[in-house]
């Protein structure tokens, strides 16, 4: 992917796709082409960003400027006053009585979260395993692989305290058995 001046990062989860994402995806390809600014935008479709009930939801780069409730009626002006004049679009970013949140870091519902599993979700393209890697991906199997004994992998889980992700609180390794010897 080529540097170009504008990072538009869409939610496609399953609940910004049922709230229209993909559809908004389709306005902002033909507005930008439209706008003559094709050569400028980078559409890259994230993983779930959170705020389910506020979709479909965007993030514009470099600013961060976070979008809520978008529909297809609202892209022509996005891309006329935002990616063209760099003037972002007020109505569309979560307001309540007195404040209007710009920007994700901004956002109530993100202010007390620290993500570590997930920290990458809502930022990079989660078809890409080259935006994968280039934010660490691997880099963790790499070192078992090549600096590690088998026994050494498992003692660093267990100390860790990592628990599953479905749901149960199940310890992710109870044994040694899980790693071949």
């Amino acid at each position: 992917m080529l540097y170009k001046r504008i990072d538009v990062l869409l939610c496609c989860g399953s609940g910004c796709v049922s709230a229209g994402a993909n559809k908004i995806k389709q306005k902002l390809i033909l507005e930008i082409a439209f706008q003559d600014i094709s050569e400028e935008i980078n559409i890259i479709e994230t993983g779930c960003m959170g705020p389910c009930d506020a979709g479909p939801v965007m993030l514009v780069y470099p600013e961060g400027v976070f979008y809520q409730k978008l529909t297809v009626e609202d892209i022509p002006e996005l891309v006329e006053e935002h990616f063209k004049k760099g003037r972002p679009v007020k109505r569309l970013m979560l307001q309540d009585k007195e404040n209007i949140y710009e920007t994700k870091k901004d956002l109530p519902f993100y202010k007390k979260q620290i993500k570590v599993a997930l920290e990458n979700c809502g930022h990079i393209d989660p078809d890409s395993v080259d935006e994968y890697i280039a934010t660490g991906g691997y880099e963790a199997i790499g070192k078992i692989l090549t600096e590690m004994k088998p026994a050494d992998a498992v003692q660093v889980v267990k100390e860790s305290g990592l628990r599953g992700r479905g749901g149960g609180g199940f310890p992710t390794c109870s044994s040694g058995n899980l790693l071949p010897k």
